[in-house]
């Protein structure tokens, strides 16, 4: 988040102050991205959404640009492996923050590209729709295989996540991931549940797909 999108200008010296303190001493993160929230700002993002759901919140940010600010202090390996730990550590906040942030890293190294495919994964696993959406729209999602990229389009789909947030769903969605998602439909309307807008849309695009509904 750059300072100049916080809210005041205590916000925008708190957060200048606290990438300053990262930049200097980078296992100062463990303890300043935690509060981080709490210092500087807190609130609806970009998307208007204060749930966090349909994209970063201020707090999001901020602890984005720690990370960011981390990246640039120490050595990819390392700081993935803090970032690895800030998320092991962090609570659900902290962890959405970290997906968030993701990208940030030098993912062209095999050990950091294995630290982020895990991350991604762990939070894929979850049945919270706010770490399976930071996940599903991070662009490091471009790490994933067509099979993991797919699962996680359902998963977005199981626990009500717009799959408008999907990174590269434009680009990758295909006609296994059209089958799959009109088994899901089917599912649902053999169950008497409603199928999501968002699985009908998908399927408008394979319409050999959409009378599998």
């Amino acid at each position: 988040m750059s300072v100049e999108h916080l809210p005041d200008a205590r916000a925008r010296e708190a957060l200048t102050d606290l990438c300053a303190e990262v930049a200097d001493h980078p296992t100062r993160i463990a303890v300043l991205f935690p509060a981080a929230a709490r210092r500087v700002a807190r609130g609806a993002g970009p998307s208007g959404d204060p749930t966090g759901l349909r994209g970063p919140t201020v707090e999001d940010l901020v602890r984005v640009a720690l990370l960011r600010t981390l990246t640039r202090a120490l050595p990819a390996p390392e700081a993935a492996a803090e970032i690895h730990d800030l998320y092991e550590y962090g609570d659900a906040d902290e962890r959405r923050a970290v997906l968030y942030g993701l990208h940030h890293l030098d993912t062209a190294l095999p050990e950091v590209a294995s630290i982020v495919r895990g991350l991604l994964a762990d939070a894929l696993r979850t049945n919270d729709p706010r770490l399976i959406a930071a996940a599903a729209a991070s662009p490091t999602q471009a790490l994933s295989d067509d099979h993991s990229w797919r699962q996680a389009v359902l998963k977005c789909l199981f626990v009500e996540v717009p799959l408008s947030v999907v990174a590269g769903l434009d680009s990758r969605a295909d006609p296994e991931l059209a089958r799959m998602c009109a088994d899901f439909a089917h599912e649902r309307s053999a169950a008497g549940r409603p199928v999501p807008d968002d699985a009908l849309t998908l399927l408008d695009r394979f319409p050999e797909h959409r009378t599998e509904t």
